[in-house]
């Protein structure tokens, strides 16, 4: 989501070979070589059309040198079992468990390239083909990264689904619900690296994990009004429609406070916070400043005394990976239907 900005300090030039041989786009701009299509399993599978971010992406084989930015992203990639495809990912090292994930693996068999902001360098000294990141997953216009800098050197970009800009906002991000733009980045990148039956199998489990949490989950006048607090004194960071937390939060039996926000993550007021008396607040656990300080703060901040979560100390800990656009989002939508069902019976 946000990576602490942090430029290094020198870049090597790109090889003029590896610049030709550039096989991929960045948005939606086709980038092309001469050497013969790669073959799928099941017979000719390349070149590969795919629309990510609203725009068409044309793959003549798949990438060899990802280089993934964030633990979500990161992720997707891993449990899709592309470690072979990746150059390496960047990421601090404040994004919590990497270890009690069933492709925790993948964490051993690649290169953890920085703990710094990924910017235009890392990827050249990566000799990346391909960079999967997403606004304000990496990608920012203010650091001088983005997909068409990244094309300019002859690297192609693939941009996190729900990070998609949508037109409302200067830069308001979320085009479809976060759930489906998890289901669209695994389907997308079964394509284009010619893994569809893994990234549909996966899609299948994460679908009926999420049915038997709703399943489970409480319903009609039973559901508490859920708060996500993501950092903030002056002003609280939180999600709204197109975060993977309204999802996680509206499947998991609980009423998003912030569903009329038509962005991903943005800040709003403390007084907006207040007017909608939440019963349950979720805090996402990363950064400099732990959860039990979030908690504390939130416990001694005088403006929520009176609201219903803080009253009633009803506070649910959630790590970030389970909280962005990630293939821990099912797994966070069970354990938090359970947390609300525990905390509504206090």
């Amino acid at each position: 989501m946000r990576l602490r900005a942090r430029s290094l300090t020198h870049a090597l030039a790109l090889p003029l070979a590896a610049l030709l041989s550039a096989s991929l786009t960045g948005c939606g701009a086709q980038v092309t070589d001469d050497r013969p299509a790669a073959k799928g399993p099941a017979g000719s599978h390349y070149p590969v059309t795919i629309t990510n971010c609203g725009e068409k992406q044309t793959y003549p084989k798949a990438p060899e040198r990802v280089v993934t930015n964030d633990v979500g992203i990161t992720e997707i990639m891993f449990a899709l079992g592309l470690e072979k495809h990746m150059a390496g990912f960047v990421m601090p090292d404040d994004k919590g468990d990497l270890t009690s994930v069933p492709w925790k693996d993948g964490y051993t068999k690649t290169t953890w390239i920085s703990k710094k902001q990924i910017n235009k360098e890392m990827a050249l000294d990566a000799r990346a083909d391909l960079v999967f990141a997403g606004w304000n997953y990496g990608f920012n216009e203010g650091e001088g990264f983005t997909p068409a800098d990244l094309k300019k050197v002859g690297i192609g970009s693939y941009l996190l689904s729900e990070s998609c800009r949508n037109g409302i906002g200067a830069q308001s991000r979320g085009v479809m619900p976060p759930l489906d733009a998890l289901y669209t980045d695994l389907a997308n990148l079964g394509r284009v690296f010619a893994v569809e039956d893994r990234a549909q199998a996966l899609i299948t489990k994460f679908r009926k994990q999420v049915a038997d949490a709703e399943a489970k989950a409480l319903k009609g006048a039973d559901r508490p009004r859920v708060f996500l607090y993501d950092d903030g004194r002056d002003k609280p960071l939180t999600s709204g429609l197109y975060a993977a937390p309204h999802d996680i939060i509206t499947r998991a039996g609980g009423d998003h406070v912030m569903k009329d926000l038509k962005d991903s993550w943005a800040t709003v007021g403390w007084e907006t916070v207040v007017e909608r008396d939440p019963e349950v607040v979720v805090i996402n656990d990363y950064g400099d400043t732990t959860a039990e300080q979030k908690r504390a703060f939130l416990m001694s901040y005088a403006p929520l005394r009176n609201v219903s979560a803080i009253k009633n100390n009803r506070v649910v800990v959630l790590d970030y990976a389970e909280l962005v656009e990630s293939p821990r989002n099912p797994e966070a939508i069970a354990s938090l239907s359970v947390d609300l069902r525990k905390l509504m019976k206090k």
